[in-house]
């Protein structure tokens, strides 16, 4: 047994966060620990990892009782954890983001960055990826940026390895690399904790698992003793029957029109969208979905192509022209493109209200706390004082605060990129029936995803992409797994050659 942690109790203030749970992982095990956001997860994680201490309870390592943890002991000990938020600094490459606080230096006390260099390449190549290290950390995308956060783990000699939602920014292709590099690690003596919202993911790499709810131990045991129903109902403590979709009516009225658009990444980009209907637009890593999802909000500009909602072309020279023609948008990346970390609960909701429709020269206190509990409610966001940092919250709550943020401009046409990225299963249903919801009001919804689970569960019709262009538009009755990776990796125009 390498890791057991017992009778862990954790408080903040009058808050308990961890009470009397006990957790262990053995020898070359991958261990998944579950649970919804909130549940406790990362606060026994970081009790291991000595970021703060535990209110009571003991940990053993290697058999040995550790009294007094801290980071720099939890490190000692060959103790890794791989945040679910980036911890790089964009100022610097990533050679340097690597070996930050654990620099080499040659025999004169000076940086050895040759040695540097050379041992972060070596870790990239036994990833299978290709990341330059010496290319500043600012310039790399978000799934970049999360194989370094990764590589950092990797780099130095570790018996016990922490991973946090590791595979939330990675394509199928980094993901299967990733977890080739797990199994020799497993291999080679090390163990593994491995906290994620992806079923298929948990049954597929680990070995054992814990499930927590509301900073309690639930359950443990074997994941080939179970199925995937049976540890979502562990982790939301309901039937899953309770949270199903209910079907909805589709209006033949046309909502948004989308012409022609085309830019240096995608190009001729036409599709339309209805009165209460839910599209869906996924594909592979790389074929501008990313980039589109931007364009129809007036977030990057266009060579050439138009937008129209009811029929009228939408000026994009500007956000707050596509935000006042009727257009919201939840982007993707919450910490990077949606939270303002430095704000508290109510202004981060409000914000957008502010900007489209305050009219006003001061604000009222009075009607953001009006605006917070209508949404509180509608939504299902759980929080204490709404005037704490909205970083005081769980990634799904945060969330649901960002969904909230846009709700209040009460707008025609939603556009969702990736937007259950890093959130738990129970919240994610929450997302899916919000979404439900808004298309019965008659609201049209463009969701980008490349979850198809998620896709099945609330899309009427699905665009897939390649290489920068629709390659298919799926009806509700063509949709499949099969069906969207074959469009999406362009296998259906190797047939035709």
């Amino acid at each position: 047994m390498i890791l057991e942690m017992k009778n862990i109790s954790k408080y903040f203030g009058p808050v308990k966060a961890l009470s009397d749970v006990s957790f262990t992982v053995r020898d070359s095990e991958i261990h998944g620990l579950l649970g919804e956001n909130g549940a406790g997860k990362t606060t026994l994680m970081n009790i291991l990892a000595g970021a703060f201490p535990p209110s009571s309870g003991q940990i053993y390592f290697n058999g040995e009782e550790i009294k007094e943890m801290t980071t720099r002991k939890s490190t000692a000990l060959g103790i890794r954890f791989i945040h679910q938020e980036l911890n790089l600094v964009n100022d610097l490459k990533v050679y340097e983001n690597l070996f930050l606080g654990e620099e080499i230096k040659n025999k004169y006390g000076f940086l050895d960055k040759k040695t540097m260099i050379k041992r972060s390449a070596k870790v990239f190549e036994r990833m299978k990826v290709e990341i330059d290290p010496e290319e500043m950390v600012e310039y790399l995308e978000t799934s970049r940026k999360q194989l370094v956060e990764i590589a950092k783990a990797l780099l130095f000699e570790s018996k016990l390895i922490i991973m946090d939602e590791p595979t939330t920014a990675l394509t199928n292709k980094e993901i299967q690399s990733l977890f080739d590099i797990m199994r020799i690690l497993k291999k080679e003596g090390v163990s593994i904790i491995y906290i994620s919202h992806k079923m298929p993911e948990l049954f597929e790499i680990c070995d054992e698992y814990t499930v927590l709810r509301d900073g309690k131990f639930i359950d443990s045991g074997k994941f080939k003793d179970i199925n995937e129903k049976k540890v979502t109902e562990l982790l939301v403590g309901r039937k899953i029957i309770d949270l199903e979709i209910e079907e909805r009516t589709i209006s033949d009225e046309e909502l948004l029109s989308v012409e022609g658009l085309t830019c240096s990444v995608f190009k001729d980009i036409s599709f339309k969208l209805r009165c209460g209907e839910v599209l869906a637009i996924t594909g592979l890593h790389g074929d501008g979905r990313r980039e589109l999802a931007e364009a129809l909000f007036g977030a990057r500009k266009v060579d050439s192509g138009t937008i129209s909602l009811h029929g009228k072309v939408v000026g994009t020279r500007s956000i707050k022209n596509v935000m006042n023609s009727g257009i919201a948008m939840v982007p993707r990346n919450r910490k990077e493109r949606a939270i303002i970390k430095d704000m508290n609960i109510l202004d981060n909701l409000s914000i957008a209200f502010f900007v489209n429709s305050h009219k006003n020269l001061f604000i009222k206190r009075a009607d953001e706390i009006r605006r917070y509990t209508k949404n509180k409610e509608a939504v299902g966001i759980k929080a204490g004082d709404p005037q704490n940092l909205i970083t005081s919250l769980s990634g799904g709550n945060q969330q649901k605060v960002i969904i909230s943020r846009w709700l209040e401009l009460d707008s025609d046409v939603y556009i969702l990129d990736n937007p259950t990225q890093g959130i738990d299963v129970g919240a994610k249903f929450e997302i899916y029936k919000l979404i439900s919801n808004l298309a019965k009001k008659g609201k049209g919804l463009v969701v980008f995803s490349s979850e198809f689970p998620e896709i099945w569960k609330i899309a009427d019709r699905c665009i897939v992409m390649y290489k920068g262009g629709i390659n298919t538009i799926l009806s509700r009755e063509q949709l499949s797994e099969e069906n969207v990776m074959f469009y999406a990796t362009g296998s259906n125009l190797e047939v035709q050659k």
